[in-house]
């Protein structure tokens, strides 16, 4: 029988899509030139750098590897090309035979399968890259320019990026002494370098003025944490818990401990024994991640729900389906939820979710897998639209050193419903300002909102006057992480 090996780190599929620091600038120099108007990603953002120095005989060697799984586990092996040229390096051959995204032609085609260094994806995967902590999104200076700005989004605690006083909010307008602009932006900021000087810009009534403040600044190798932050609030007579969680990862790189899930699950249990009876939870940059996590989280939230109940279900091709069914049973394409004594639905009448079009895969599982069982109301601006999930899959000789993320199934919920390929509209629409206070503070434009409902707000009607950022919006680092926009299943080896 063939043996088909995916990642069995410590993870369920997540709807991820890795970037790792060593393509980012050819990534983000075929991704972002021709995205000037969206933080969307494409095919061309999770490319791997090009091999070199290979033979035409290596490259088929690879290519028929890939093409044998592919044609076998990939969601549109359908549209696989019939005679696909296998002298291109792997890279260039996996991009080859991808179903593309067309908004046009192909609007449910892929935008979200990608090829890898093995290493470099397993460890992407988990949250570990070379960074310098902090995340933020790309702006042009002013409709028309062709200066950019960076506008910092959130900082790691104990970071390079906060020990030298990053924070959230601030405005990046030069590195290393050049102005950024969208020519030299890509070089500037993922050239592979790790040493940095950001120079500073302020908000001066409805201008940007750059300020003589620098800040130095040397990335490393760093494991995030996903469990960013947690608060409880007294709103009246409610008791409010909010939880900032910015990628379903379950624990570190080369660790099988679930230390993060159980993070997650300590602090429900702090929520419930402070009886927590609303919840806002705040994945406005989580571009997703393992659905093993998705499901933990979903299992601490959901109201009368139990791991007799369907939290989501998987459809993969037809030539795979049969073959797992015989071999795993019907169960294998099922995720109920898990019986978690930490779970406060029984509390809850709702779930407020904080979103973004950073808000991807496993987290747009959470509001999807959710409504079937209570009112979820959804926060800030459109999510990304990722209804579809991958595997990762390595050659278990070790002979191929490339580890590929092939979209393999479609999720749907309890209801039989799937239909957010574009994103979820939110409830109450809300965008970030440019002015950015910290998360967790109560006047913070999308948590104001969300406690404002939860005080008796008109529901589904935005209080909020504040502003939102109007400059017209370049790309995101966020776009680069590893997993990035994804929804990934941890799948121990598989015997077909």
């Amino acid at each position: 029988m063939k043996k088909y090996v995916v990642n069995n780190t410590q993870r369920n599929f997540i709807d991820q899509q890795p970037l790792r620091s060593g393509a980012i600038k050819w990534l983000f120099i075929a991704g972002f030139i021709f995205s000037l108007s969206a933080c969307k990603k494409s095919t061309d953002d999770v490319t791997p750098q090009t091999s070199t120095g290979t033979s035409t005989a290596e490259n088929q060697t690879v290519n028929d590897w890939i093409l044998e799984n592919m044609q076998q586990l990939y969601y549109w092996n359908d549209k696989i090309p019939a005679n696909p040229d296998k002298t291109l390096t792997p890279d260039k051959f996996f991009d080859s035979i991808l179903n593309k995204y067309d908004a046009t032609t192909n609007p449910t085609g892929d935008r979200f399968s990608w090829i890898e260094d093995a290493a470099t994806l397993t460890a992407g995967l988990s949250g570990q890259s070379v960074t310098t902590g902090m995340e933020y999104n790309l702006y042009l200076r002013a409709s028309g320019s062709t200066d950019v700005i960076a506008q910092v989004l959130y900082v790691l605690p104990n970071s390079p990026a906060q020990l030298a006083g990053v924070k959230r909010g601030d405005i990046i307008s030069k590195v290393n002494g050049q102005t950024l602009n969208t020519t030299n932006y890509a070089d500037l900021l993922y050239s592979g370098g790790t040493s940095f000087t950001f120079g500073l810009a302020a908000v001066s009534g409805t201008s940007l003025v750059d300020t003589d403040k620098t800040i130095s600044v040397t990335a490393t190798t760093i494991q995030e944490n996903p469990v960013f932050l947690d608060s409880v609030y007294t709103v009246g007579s409610k008791k409010v818990g909010y939880l900032v969680y910015n990628q379903f990862v379950p624990g570190a790189n080369g660790s099988n401990a679930g230390e993060y899930d159980a993070q997650v699950d300590a602090v429900f249990s702090n929520f419930k024994a402070q009886g927590v009876n609303e919840l806002v939870l705040d994945l406005r940059y989580n571009p997703g991640g393992y659905t093993s996590s998705s499901a933990n989280l979903a299992s601490l939230i959901g109201k009368g729900i139990s791991s007799s109940k369907l939290y989501f279900r998987e459809e993969w091709n037809s030539t795979i389906t049969p073959e797992l069914q015989k071999e795993y049973g019907s169960s294998f394409f099922i995720q109920n939820f898990l019986d978690k004594s930490q779970n406060i639905g029984t509390n809850l009448s709702r779930v407020i979710v904080l979103t973004t079009d950073h808000t991807a895969s496993a987290s747009e599982l959470i509001i999807n897998g959710l409504r079937p069982y209570m009112t979820v109301t959804t926060i800030g601006t459109t999510t990304y639209g990722k209804n579809v999930g991958s595997i990762t899959i390595t050659d278990d000789s070790g002979k191929i050193t490339w580890g590929m993320q092939p979209i393999v199934f479609k999720s749907f919920n309890n209801a039989g419903q799937s239909d957010y390929s574009t994103g979820f509209t939110p409830n109450i629409e809300v965008d970030e300002p440019l002015n950015l206070l910290p998360l967790g503070d109560t006047k913070e434009a999308l948590l104001s909102e969300a406690l404002n409902q939860i005080a008796g707000g008109t529901t589904n009607t935005r209080r909020s006057s504040v502003t939102g950022n109007t400059l017209p919006v370049l790309g995101s680092s966020i776009q680069r992480k590893l997993g990035g926009h994804a929804m990934i299943r941890q799948l121990k080896t598989l015997k077909l």
